[in-house]
């Protein structure tokens, strides 16, 4: 019972952290968007933000409440929707910057590529759970094609970053279902096939068909940080300039803060960590890591104790779903990382992604409430036999 009401304890601790996340969020965005927002309502994206925050958390409280054993049956018909979505943005989408990503619904753009992560964890732990094991270089094979089909639709449009982190749920998920360290060496050799194909690029013209001209020029930004400081490596540059004008404890909140934030595009959004360094510093950055770190080790164990193979994998999803982003948005404003346009989990402005990783939290935090209970029960059993055990030796 002590163990059961710990766990308790400790779930709700993690929905705190959550919600202090989200609140952090409403505080870095009223600053990063102040040289964005409009001039007749300044509070434009932090009132946007704030109604996206509510809408998350009733998602969360959805998705914590179903029993997530439920979610196999419903699982192709939750990831052929996904597609569905993804075809209706290449063909009536809502362009961007170039890029066509969104869907309008009224006065409200949703991203369907941000559903469609979650959405293919879940299909994808029922494809996993599912297999039998017999055949594994088959099985590897069919689960590619399953996640390669919205994948090929989310390169398409073009979002390289939602593409990258389909790869990470890809990888942690087929990891967690044990599939041989022989066939997960696939994925580093393809790696190093893109890495060559990319030399091979700017070495000698061969022409890489999958990237559009704007990526290449992320690509060769971050190879050569120094080359067109003007243009396109002006972004990577002045995030660099904005996290080193932090210094230790950040620029603060008072009326009159540093000014670098006006000069960095999309501080509110892809660079919001950048953001974060310029107005709390060093240590600012050093706890918001730390709750990262900390929500993602829960999940972790939520995983490691989930009651069936399905729940383990729903989890180790989420899990990767939620972790790459922070590296790469950690990394991207540093210079280890290349751009990708990448969503920081709970703190970038942007409703699709906000309410994608709260239905994820939700999630594990439905496995973690069905593990108790199965737990529960377990106990109640083995009391129960233990206790007929005398009665059966009579």
């Amino acid at each position: 019972m002590q163990s059961y009401r710990r766990d308790f304890r400790l779930d709700r601790f993690m929905i705190l952290l959550v919600v202090g996340l989200m609140a952090f969020s409403l505080v870095v965005i009223a600053y990063a968007s102040r040289a964005v927002a409009p001039p007749t309502d300044p509070r434009y994206f932090v009132t946007r933000q704030a109604i996206w925050i509510v809408c998350g958390l009733l998602v969360l409280t959805v998705t914590t409440a179903v029993d997530y054993r439920r979610l196999k049956r419903w699982a192709p018909l939750i990831y052929w929707l996904s597609v569905g979505l993804l075809v209706v943005v290449l063909v009536r989408g809502h362009t961007v910057l170039g890029a066509q990503r969104w869907i309008q619904i009224g006065s409200v753009q949703v991203q369907p590529s941000e559903f469609a992560t979650v959405a293919l964890i879940v299909s994808l732990a029922t494809h996993l759970d599912r297999q039998p094991g017999r055949n594994r270089w088959r099985d590897l094979g069919s689960a590619l094609l399953h996640v390669g089909l919205p994948m090929l639709l989310i390169l398409k449009q073009p979002d390289l970053g939602t593409a990258l982190v389909v790869v990470a749920i890809t990888v942690g998920m087929l990891y967690m279902a044990g599939v041989p360290w022989t066939q997960m060496l696939l994925f580093p050799a393809g790696l190093a096939a893109i890495i060559g194909w990319i030399y091979a690029h700017y070495q000698w013209s061969v022409p890489l068909p999958l990237l559009h001209p704007y990526q290449l020029d992320r690509l060769l930004i971050f190879l050569h940080p120094d080359a067109s400081p003007y243009s396109v490596g002006f972004n990577v540059l002045q995030s660099r300039v904005t996290v080193g004008a932090g210094g230790v404890f950040g620029a603060g909140l008072g009326p009159n803060p540093s000014n670098l934030l006006g000069f960095l595009p999309e501080a509110h959004t892809d660079f919001v960590f950048a953001a974060v360094a310029e107005l709390f510093g060093f240590v600012g950055v050093a706890v918001v890591l730390g709750v990262y770190i900390v929500l993602l080790g829960w999940g972790m164990a939520v995983a490691t104790r989930a009651p069936d193979r399905f729940g383990l994998l729903l989890a180790s999803g989420v899990v990767a779903l939620l972790a790459f982003p922070v590296l790469e948005s950690a990394g991207m404003v540093t210079g280890i990382m290349p751009v990708a346009g990448i969503p920081m989990p709970f703190i970038s402005y942007g409703g699709s992604a906000l309410v994608t990783d709260a239905a994820a939290v939700g999630l594990l935090l439905n496995v973690a409430r069905r593990s108790r209970a199965s737990t529960a029960l377990l106990s109640i059993r083995d009391r129960l036999l233990r206790g007929s055990a005398p009665h059966a030796d009579r």
